[in-house]
């Protein structure tokens, strides 16, 4: 599919080395199409990592999709450098009159501290309410799904004795769920988090079906009002390397890390890392953009 982003984003050379077809502004405007607007409020620290995965979890869907990358301003980035951030992300005060048919709010390494402790925690209520009105379907990804679950339905996380990191097992619960279409009865899928919620909490939950689950994990992915808000509580969009970097840097660090669960062949930290989720991000993700943002959303807004 051709994706549509800034032509100089430097994940653009990398999905393009990778054979996925990246469009930039200049071709897209010759085309008479109507592609799908998808934000992304990107939280994650190293933003640029989480650019280029999540783009290339666009990349099997025949839909044109136009993306923009959002900014909170109340929070000071220590990780990404000013200048990208002012070349390719806008604030969220200068989009916020659009209409956007998909929105995605990533993750955040701020799981520890209680959600209104964190300093950017006003803004992000703010945007979450307005994907209410503003957005057709709406993806939160890990410490974002537990602040949607909490912020939407009072739901609360809880601390981790140890962090769950690594590869689990899941299971799909309703196969007839189009977000799950193609998914295989068991799969697997990266968690790296020190906080979970309580499935009881997720289940007793009226507005809330669940549509896949961990045993050691705990509720992996469920969603609310036919998928206009969708909630990953892992992280299939990391790549092979992903846990591999985390471990090393908390091991550099002197911090108290596990070998991260099913990811090492043999569990020796020299091998190369199996990828055993891909197939299922991208069904996820192709799913999303075709029954929850493609087939609801209007031709004009």
């Amino acid at each position: 599919m051709p994706i549509r982003v800034n032509k100089n984003l430097p994940a653009k050379e990398i999905l393009e080395y990778e054979n996925i077809f990246v469009m930039d502004e200049e071709r897209a405007m010759h085309q008479d199409i109507r592609p799908l607007r998808v934000g992304i409020l990107n939280l994650m620290p190293i933003k640029q990592d989480t650019e280029l995965q999540l783009l290339r979890a666009f990349s099997n869907t025949p839909l044109q999709v136009d993306v923009s990358f959002i900014n909170v301003t109340s929070h000071v980035s220590q990780n990404t450098s000013a200048n990208h951030l002012n070349k390719f992300y806008q604030p969220f005060s200068a989009v916020e009159h659009l209409k956007y048919d998909g929105f995605i709010i990533t993750g955040a390494p701020v799981e520890q501290m209680e959600f209104e402790e964190v300093d950017y925690w006003k803004e992000l209520c703010e945007i979450m309410e307005w994907t209410k009105t503003n957005v057709t379907s709406t993806i939160h990804i890990c410490w974002g799904a537990q602040a949607a679950l909490y912020y939407h339905f009072g739901i609360q996380k809880q601390i981790l004795e140890d962090k769950l990191f690594g590869i689990y097992e899941h299971k799909v619960n309703n196969r007839k769920i189009p977000l799950v279409r193609g998914f295989d009865d068991y799969f697997m899928a990266p968690h790296s988090r020190h906080t979970t919620v309580n499935p009881k909490d997720i289940h007793g939950c009226e507005e809330l079906t669940v549509l896949a689950e961990s045993e050691e994990a705990g509720v992996y992915l469920c969603y609310a009002n036919a998928g206009k808000q969708i909630f990953v509580m892992g992280h299939p969009e990391y790549d092979r390397i992903t846990l591999d970097k985390e471990y090393h840097r908390d091991l550099d660090k002197g911090l108290k890390i596990q070998m991260p669960k099913n990811y090492y062949p043999n569990d020796d930290a020299s091998n190369k890392p199996r990828l055993q989720w891909r197939s299922h991000c991208n069904n996820l993700y192709t799913n999303w953009l075709n029954y929850y943002v493609y087939q609801n959303t209007p031709y004009e807004w």
